[in-house]
């Protein structure tokens, strides 16, 4: 279900959804929120013996990181916008009380801005959530815990591209013989949708701008190339490549000709480097008033959208990349993950009750799981 309108949604459980066994066992909800450069995202989930059974999300853009690149200060309206958004998370947290586990991560704005602690004093006073800025290594390390369910078994390594609002996240992750993952090495690259349609404002990017964060792009990825030999992986076939964030996403309803978005169809979805390149064609020439009327993507990710593009071609005319995974999941999912693998049969305390770790002010009772 969609509570308000625009850029809110909200989807709520099903009463009368049968529970599966495991969940009738566990009963226990953990919650994660998400808070980046350009939205606010709650998930609330119960474990299954395979992953997790969401029951809750919510999502709102929020823009916390606008104007940012003008002196790194998140501003008044930002703020109110937010802590809004966040007072909506804390109501929908409060309904599924108690929870067994939570987790509220910022990234690259709260990372970024000098007066972080002063919006953290504010979301504390005014929602009684207590928010914890992660470094750009952690989120990168969530992202792929996130997408861990579409990694092909059959590779050695995976690259997981992550493109936030004010930073983008890329980590090679190796599969073990044994089956375990780990984080082999990762850059942060300082560009994000929302600082690069800001750095380059007006109705449509120009070729130069869009030119421009290409090639800035791209001599980031240099050394990090050269370091772990992508290049040679990718064409040994050795390397899956996986993106996730909302221009990701866009590029698989683009390419499916989706009328509505349509989650099931776009999670795990693959594409060719010849269909991405072609997507990107098109949505270059929409134009910012096609893209503003295209129903997946709309005014308010219309700039967004051709930002993000950039950042996708810099990578795929970088790299001899000849297909890409499509990942609808990403940071929220990893915290979900995280949680649950950390905390597996330990949802009860000793007298058989349910642990209450809603206290005061509803604060999130473990800051320190899943850290670097």
């Amino acid at each position: 279900m969609r509570r308000g309108a625009g850029n809110n949604h909200y989807k709520r459980r099903n009463e009368n959804a049968p529970v599966s066994a495991a969940q009738n066992q566990t009963n226990g909800y953990y919650a994660a929120i998400d808070l980046g450069t350009n939205s606010c995202r709650l998930v609330i989930a119960q474990p299954t013996p395979s992953s997790f059974h969401v029951v809750e999300t919510f999502s709102k853009i929020t823009r916390l990181g606008e104007g940012i690149i003008n002196g790194n200060m998140l501003s008044k309206a930002a703020i109110r916008r937010t802590i809004a958004a966040l007072k909506v998370c804390r109501g929908i947290i409060e309904e599924y009380n108690p929870i067994a586990r939570m987790r509220f991560v910022a990234t690259a704005a709260c990372r970024r801005a000098l007066n972080y602690k002063e919006f953290e004093q504010a979301v504390a006073r005014e929602t009684g959530l207590s928010m914890e800025v992660i470094s750009s290594k952690e989120e990168a390390r969530l992202a792929v815990v996130g997408c861990m369910p579409l990694l092909n078994r059959m590779l050695k390594r995976t690259l997981v591209f992550d493109i936030g609002g004010g930073s983008t996240e890329i980590s090679l992750a190796r599969i073990t013989e044994t089956g375990k993952t780990f984080i082999e090495g990762f850059v942060s690259i300082p560009y994000g949708v929302v600082t690069i349609s800001e750095a380059f404002p007006g109705k449509d990017m120009t070729t130069l701008a869009y030119d421009t964060i290409v090639e800035r792009t791209q001599k980031i990825l240099q050394e990090f190339d050269e370091k772990h030999h992508i290049r040679e992986g990718i064409e040994n076939q050795e390397i899956q490549i996986i993106g996730t964030s909302g221009t990701v996403t866009v590029l698989g309803v683009v390419h499916l000709n989706l009328p509505r978005y349509n989650r099931a169809a776009v999670d795990g979805l693959a594409m060719s480097g010849e269909e991405v390149e072609r997507v990107i064609t098109r949505i270059k020439n929409m134009g910012h008033e096609g893209r503003c009327r295209h129903s997946c993507i709309g005014k308010q990710k219309a700039d967004l959208t051709i930002a993000g593009c950039t950042i996708i071609e810099a990578l795929c005319s970088f790299w001899p990349i000849t297909e890409m995974t499509i990942a609808d999941r990403g940071i929220r999912e990893g915290i979900l993950l995280d949680m649950m693998h950390h905390q597996k049969n330990n949802y009860f305390r000793k007298d058989g009750r349910y642990r209450r770790l809603f206290r005061k002010g509803y604060r999130n009772g473990d800051r320190k799981s899943g850290g670097d």
